[in-house]
């Protein structure tokens, strides 16, 4: 039998609550059918020593300990959400890089490697992060290599894509500390049907997502979201599609009620409002990021859209929930 496991999970305002939970009640079960304590973790904070962290559904966390108090520990999580950016800090990530250099395993559930990249852990790493988060990592951190994966674990390192996810990266550990036959059984105790293997993707296939099998509309949409910064003409979607235009236009019409370009436009708000969200990029680099030509175009479009100028929306927009 394996020794106790200790785990740390560092809770960052904004936290997604669903990936913490679904990363600590597997241990919870586990301990439960083991009739001992394997498995043992705590909440740290990460803020004001003594503050409550509050998770992106509103709900407010009293951590066990707070990082100054935190000397050694085996294994930490960074746990956060959309605004990975707040709640971080330079202290935060010092203490990170001291127990690096203590040899703790250290690695990030949902958004947690923002963090870890920012205190210089990940460099040359392969990690995971949650896929609306992905492409803004991607541009910020390029030395390291971020897969759209469930789960990533290596030497030292690990991440999930939090949601469930998390469950699927704790089961593996259990399955590697206890066996198969307990991984299972943890598994049926949290009604969930199989353990996923790490490289499954996130996200369900363009054809379950457009609820379609036309091959000309599936192609269109693929290229589309591939090309978000330098935005293609209908006539190059449909060339590459191997379609005329007036093709392309009918399957957009038939099974989304919309045309490309008004399809095209969604996906790259919808990018803009991930950038707005999850970083302090200047609108200048947003709108560039997105495919618009200058601040001036993308905020005209931006306000049309949704309502309000970027600015006024990222001022107004509150830790997202999932």
């Amino acid at each position: 039998m394996s020794t106790r496991a200790v785990f740390g999970f560092v809770l960052i305002d904004g936290f997604s609550m669903m990936a913490f939970v679904a990363a600590t009640e597997p241990l919870r079960i586990a301990n439960r059918l083991l009739d001992q304590s394997a498995y043992e973790w705590s909440m740290i904070g990460a803020g004001r020593p003594n503050d409550a962290v509050v998770a992106s559904n509103g709900m407010r966390v009293l951590p066990d300990a707070h990082m100054t108090t935190i000397e050694t520990l085996p294994w930490l999580a960074v746990c956060s959400g959309f605004r990975s950016h707040v709640g971080s800090s330079t202290a935060l990530y010092r203490w990170l890089a001291r127990l690096d250099r203590q040899a703790t395993t250290l690695g990030g559930i949902d958004t947690g490697c923002f963090a870890l990249a920012e205190a210089g852990l990940l460099d040359g790493q392969v990690v995971t992060l949650h896929w609306e988060s992905l492409p803004a990592f991607r541009e910020r951190f390029s030395a390291v290599t971020a897969v759209e994966s469930l789960y990533e674990t290596g030497d030292r390192r690990f991440s999930c894509a939090g949601g469930m996810a998390a469950t699927d990266m704790m089961l593996a550990d259990i399955r590697q500390r206890h066996g198969a036959a307990l991984a299972a059984a943890v598994a049926e105790q949290l009604i969930h049907a199989r353990a996923r293997v790490p490289d499954s993707r996130q996200r369900r296939s363009l054809v379950e997502r457009l609820n379609s099998h036309d091959p000309v509309l599936v192609r269109a949409v693929a290229l589309m979201e591939s090309h978000i910064e330098s935005p293609l003409s209908l006539a190059e979607i449909a060339r590459r599609a191997g379609r005329s235009p007036r093709a392309v236009e009918r399957a957009f019409q038939a099974a989304l009620g919309c045309s490309p370009g008004a399809h095209y436009r969604a996906l790259r708000l919808a990018r803009a409002r991930d950038l707005l969200r999850a970083t302090d990029r200047s609108m200048t680099d947003i709108a560039l990021a997105c495919g618009f030509s200058s601040p001036a175009r993308f905020s005209r479009v931006f306000k049309n859209h949704v309502g309000v100028a970027p600015s006024a929306w990222r001022r107004a927009d509150q830790p997202a929930k999932k």
